[in-house]
């Protein structure tokens, strides 16, 4: 892709120019993961915190046929409050670019347009992976592919709950993903800090994070890694109980035949109508941890 799509922030393109450390945010969380005002708040102060443990943010966007790298507070405010903002994988940016559509980019999307920008590191909720049934019904998330190809670190408080985690792991595995628990041996999932799956490898510093990083990098090995961040424990729901929560609204999903794009937001807005916003609480807990984290690991980098 050409890079004479990108557009920066000043804040982002002094962090360029100067080889300070970057951290990318999605809008998809933003447009389609949380309501308004809780997506606009939590959107402001995860930018915050990266700044406040050293690093700059970059949220990344689509708009007017350019692929922002870094938003002002106006376009942040659109990406919350625009009605039917566009969901962006990497098989709808020339659509949404030559329509000059506006478009809130998932994880992959996002990992694209960080390694355009030549950001390293990435933070978000929770990743896509193979939906439950999969074998059934071939769905895969396109982060996956794009794990197994673009040089960028995802920090994540594991797979979203919603998915089939244990077939996600063993796709990861197959496509030479590193799985790695940050400060844990245990793969979070998501709402909760436990999942019953390991990880590759622990880690328990920034530093020894952006080693293994750098070393993967520098020999050549394409694509990304996830380093799996638990949410807090004390904003962490019961496993057992999300489970059964999540059991409930998929199967409520199927019997309204939600499919494809529809299901995640369908199944986040279920669960936190069945949790009564327990679940969009640990959400933003998780997202805001990951966030300090990616900044952590993004600052040790360039050490």
């Amino acid at each position: 892709m050409n890079t004479s799509y990108l557009t920066f922030t000043d804040e982002v393109k002094d962090a360029l120019a100067n080889n300070k450390p970057i951290v990318a945010l999605e809008t998809t969380i933003i447009s389609h993961g949380m309501p308004y005002p809780q997506n606009i708040e939590m959107a402001k102060k995860v930018e915050q915190i990266i700044r406040d443990n050293g690093a700059v943010p970059a949220t990344i966007g689509i708009m007017d046929g350019k692929i922002k790298i870094g938003l002002n507070e106006q376009e942040l405010e659109a990406f919350a409050t625009t009605a039917n903002v566009e969901k962006v994988s990497r098989r709808d940016f020339p659509y949404i670019l030559s329509s000059g559509k506006i478009g809130a980019t998932t994880v992959a999307a996002t990992m694209i347009g960080a390694a355009l920008a030549g950001i390293e590191v990435f933070a978000t909720g929770g990743i896509g992976g193979v939906h439950r049934e999969g074998e059934v019904t071939m769905d895969v998330s396109a982060d996956l592919t794009e794990l197994a190809q673009t040089n960028v670190a995802v920090v994540c408080a594991g797979v979203k709950s919603i998915l089939d985690i244990g077939r996600t792991l063993e796709y990861l595995e197959t496509h030479g993903v590193p799985v790695v628990g940050f400060k844990t041996s245990e793969f979070p999932s998501f709402y909760a800090r436990e999942s019953g799956y390991g990880v590759d490898f622990r880690l328990d510093e920034a530093a020894e994070v952006a080693a293994m990083l750098r070393t993967k990098w520098e020999l050549g090995l394409a694509g990304g890694a996830i380093i799996a961040n638990p949410v807090p424990a004390e904003s962490a729901m019961d496993h057992n109980e999300i489970e059964g929560v999540i059991q409930q609204a998929l199967a409520e999903a199927k019997d309204q035949n939600v499919t494809g794009k529809k299901v995640t937001p369908f199944l986040l807005a279920r669960i936190k109508q069945l949790t009564e916003g327990r679940s969009l609480e640990t959400n933003i807990a998780l997202v805001y941890h990951n966030a300090q984290t990616a900044a952590q690991v993004a600052v040790a980098l360039k050490k």
